[in-house]
């Protein structure tokens, strides 16, 4: 099941092609008693209530629906799927975006800095990660201006000029619920309590706007202009039989990131691609890119609990991400940086035409299923000319 909000109607759960209305399920009193939750929060428009209400509240909620969904040939708690408008499932608190794809850091370390070791000393010792910006966090479908920035020119001086090197990152994006204390650090055998669930989630970034800024600080500019997630969110309910073990760590992590919960997640995803031209001929978008979750060196529990140890604290909605999701085969990079080599090895399109970064028009979607049960929300952007 999925769960997302709809301009009219509110709060809605999709399961394969039956939509339930959230308003329509309580209008007729089948979603009374549920612990913590309210009547205002399941009618609200957004899932921030839900989300404060905590795990029991989710699981309640979960079972309940479910069995609405399997049971209850009611039509008017249904909706059209194809009739929905939908908007942004929560209202982002905060927003932080991890490094965890080991694969992912040594194709970048390989790409930026050849000749050294290509990861950083740290990078086995803790999910790196930066803050971003949650206000520019878009639902999917929403438009990609293409960002302008200060970019090195050949002699290194900084021009003002729009992105060529505009890009992708496949992510998931955890969706947190809950509080806790500022000052008290999150230990990693409560995280369940506070993953509601998640979301696919495109980290858009402008590799030469970030290539000059990031020194010494981090991404900034580069990554901040937009970040795409799916419109539905997906409990972590339906995900437990697709949780797996981490992949050995070594060396040991730190105590506060040691776990026998498993965390990894079996789980497939892609990257498409549909240029402008494409479209004008009907031709359906190409797969650039799979590759699969299970395989990211730090897992979702370990980024939460190293998200909270300095005793940062967690607001109902706070929303973090994967890191980029790149495989060791080719074909299984999830940015165009990578899939490409830096602009070495151009992807071909069938239009005939080539991509080593995004162009104008280029829409792009990502995919994620795990197993025959379960089926991510996808997430879209077309890409837009700058602004003049």
């Amino acid at each position: 099941m999925n769960y997302g909000v709809d301009r009219r109607l509110g709060l809605v759960v999709a399961a394969n092609d039956r939509v339930l209305s959230l308003r329509a399920a309580d209008d007729h009193g089948l979603l009374g008693d549920i612990d913590r939750l309210t009547k205002d929060d399941l009618r609200a428009n957004t899932l921030n209530p839900i989300l404060a209400a905590g795990r029991d509240a989710w699981t309640g909620l979960h079972e309940r629906v479910a069995s609405l969904i399997r049971n209850e040939d009611d039509q008017r708690l249904h909706v059209d799927l194809d009739a929905l408008t939908l908007t942004l499932p929560f209202d982002v608190a905060d927003y932080v975006d991890f490094y965890s794809s080991i694969h992912h850091a040594t194709n970048l370390g390989r790409l930026l800095r050849p000749g050294s070791e290509p990861l950083l000393p740290n990078w086995r010792h803790l999910p790196v990660s930066y803050h971003g910006r949650a206000g520019t966090v878009v639902v999917s479908g929403t438009p990609v201006r293409r960002p302008r920035g200060l970019i090195a020119t050949d002699d290194g001086t900084p021009q003002y000029r729009p992105t060529a090197r505009l890009d992708i990152e496949l992510e998931l994006g955890v969706v947190v619920g809950g509080h806790t204390a500022l000052g008290e650090p999150l230990a990693i055998e409560h995280v369940d309590r506070h993953i509601f669930g998640l979301v696919l989630l495109n980290d858009w970034s402008a590799r030469d706007i970030q290539a000059y800024e990031y020194q010494p600080l981090g991404p900034h500019l580069g990554k901040s202009f937009a970040t795409s997630i799916s419109a539905w969110v997906t409990p972590v309910d339906d995900l437990r039989p697709f949780l797996v073990p981490g992949p050995e760590q070594e060396p040991a992590p730190g105590e506060h990131l040691r776990t026998e919960q498993w965390w990894g997640i079996d789980l497939d995803l892609r990257v498409l691609l549909q240029s402008r031209e494409m479209r004008r001929d009907a031709t359906p978008p190409v797969e650039v890119s799979s590759t699969n979750f299970a395989g990211m060196y730090w897992t979702i529990g370990q980024q939460l609990a190293h998200a909270t140890a300095n005793g940062a604290s967690l607001r109902p909605g706070d929303l973090y991400g994967s890191g980029t999701v790149s495989g060791p085969e080719r074909g299984s990079e999830g940015s165009f940086i990578e899939l490409s080599w830096g602009g070495e090895r151009p992807i071909e399109l069938p239009d005939g035409t080539t991509r080593t970064f995004l162009e104008d028009g280029d829409r792009v979607i990502l995919e994620g299923s795990a197993g025959d049960a379960v089926r991510l929300g996808p997430v879209e952007g077309e890409i837009l000319p700058a602004a003049t």
